[in-house]
């Protein structure tokens, strides 16, 4: 099978299109036929990470280094194992490798069915399925964090981020009143994601406003405590993503494929790539510009 292979820890270009062998069902696995997978900020982190910071990376982060990176993926499950009891084959699923050996960026992987794994949504596609996974467990858990309520006043910084795409439609499903934050250019595309304020912070400090927000959530972790605090309601609650990782477990990705059935979430995807260009597409993602998702396409649907 096709697969993008890390041949060393470095820039992009490390990554190299290889033939290597399809990997073989174990009695509790699933092997997946990949159709689309995604470039994360920690795909391009674990990239250029020394061999010698692995080992503490796994054991105190839970962050794997993978021969085969690739975090998030949308496909079709093509056989199963003999004790395998959740899953069948032609079952159409998206979720995470997490912290398994095996990685998204191959035309097959074998997961145990215990994995991140939920049934795809049926009105998402591929593509969009495959960039729901991280940063939308990532915003239902940080959401969570704040316990965010209904009709309360929510601002999410960064909400042009995959994370911050996921926070503003959540948020606003859970009856908030969502204000985002982000640069010009995705003040639409913002709004678009129901948001009823979006302030540009390159024209105006949102921490220097009057508005007194019940949830303030810093979803790329580049504002501060005592900024948040500035325009907090006496009650409100700070969370930010630097504050540890989120866990997302299967549960959470069946309340993200109910939320996104309903037409309440969608992932926003930037661009797109072919298999082939996986380098190109850390380029881009490590250029730290992206809004929303970059997706790899492995498989056209």
């Amino acid at each position: 099978m096709k697969a993008i292979v890390r041949t060393r820890p470095g820039p992009p270009e490390v990554l190299q299109l290889r033939e290597v062998p399809q990997p073989e069902v174990g009695d509790d696995e699933v092997l997946i036929r990949v159709h689309a997978a995604t470039v994360t900020r920690g795909d391009v982190v674990t990239r250029s990470m020394p061999w010698v910071l692995s080992l503490p990376m796994r054991l105190f982060l839970g962050v794997r280094t993978k021969r085969i990176p690739g975090q998030e993926l949308a496909g079709e499950v093509v056989a199963t194992g003999p004790e395998v009891s959740r899953y069948q084959t032609g079952d159409l699923v998206f979720g995470s490798t997490g912290t398994s050996s095996a990685g998204s960026y191959a035309e097959f992987v074998c997961l145990p069915e215990t994995a991140s794994l939920a049934p795809k949504p049926k009105n998402l596609s591929f593509e969009e399925a495959a960039a729901l996974p991280i940063g939308g467990t990532t915003a239902l858990y940080f959401l969570r964090q704040a316990d965010v309520q209904h009709a309360q006043s929510a601002l999410i910084y960064g909400a042009s981020g995959s994370v911050g795409t996921s926070a503003v439609q959540l948020a606003g499903h859970f009856g908030a009143r969502v204000t985002g934050v982000c640069g010009p250019r995705n003040v639409d595309l913002v709004r678009s994601l129901g948001a009823s304020e979006v302030i540009d912070y390159t024209a105006q400090d949102y921490a220097a406003g009057e508005v007194a927000y019940d949830v303030v959530f810093d979803a790329v972790g580049k504002t501060t405590a005592e900024q948040a605090q500035r325009v907090l309601a006496e009650s409100g609650n700070f969370v930010t993503v630097r504050k540890g990782l989120a866990r997302g477990n299967v549960e959470d990705l069946w309340l993200l494929k109910e939320i996104a059935e309903v037409g309440h979430l969608k992932p926003v995807i930037d661009r797109r790539y072919l298999l082939e260009r996986t380098a190109e597409a850390h380029t881009y993602v490590e250029a730290g510009h992206k809004v929303g998702n970059v997706v790899i396409t492995v498989e056209a649907e």
